[in-house]
């Protein structure tokens, strides 16, 4: 068993590496805070084509099917379709909300 006096020293050289580790971490930090941030879009990187899925979709739409799901989930495979039924069946549910009665007169 060692000695308390053994015990004590063997803290303190731990607390000295900790205190070390420590002030590294904060430098590192604050060189890091200190940094510019970069733009969005670096130079010389292409911009993605019109209907183009990005990253920052894919992200959204993770965030979403997370959210509906309670979970993350994978996503396998994403792509833009060009159909028009979507809005079409929101224009519909629009006018139904409103409710207009038609009068007819002779």
């Amino acid at each position: 068993m060692s000695t308390p006096n053994a015990e004590i020293t063997e803290l303190r050289a731990q607390v000295a590496e900790l205190s070390e580790r420590l002030a590294a971490l904060s430098a590192q930090v604050a060189s890091l805070s200190a940094a510019p941030a970069l733009p969005y879009s670096v130079a010389g990187a292409p911009e993605p084509a019109e209907n183009a899925v990005t990253e920052e979709l894919l992200i959204t739409i993770a965030a979403a099917v997370a959210a509906y799901l309670g979970k993350r989930a994978p996503i396998r495979h994403v792509r833009l379709i060009g159909s028009t039924s979507w809005a079409q069946q929101g224009r519909v549910n629009v006018q139904a909300s409103h409710g207009l009665t038609v009068k007819h007169t002779k």
